[in-house]
C-alpha cells in the first residue's frame, strides 16, 4: 500500500522550486548591484 507522494525533503518538488528561488535570488541580486552600484557583500558590510 502506498501512501501519497511526499512533497518535502529532497524530492524532484521541493529541488524545482528550489532551483526556481536560487535563480530569483540570483537576479535580485544582479539587479541590486546595478542598481546602487555596490557588490552585494558591500550592501551586506562585509566588503
Amino acid at each position: 500500500m502506498t501512501g501519497p507522494t511526499p512533497r518535502f525533503g529532497f524530492v524532484a518538488f521541493a529541488e524545482t522550486w528550489n532551483g526556481r528561488l536560487a535563480m530569483l535570488g540570483f537576479v535580485i541580486g544582479l539587479g541590486t548591484e546595478l542598481l546602487t552600484g555596490q557588490s552585494i557583500l558591500g550592501q551586506l558590510g562585509l566588503g
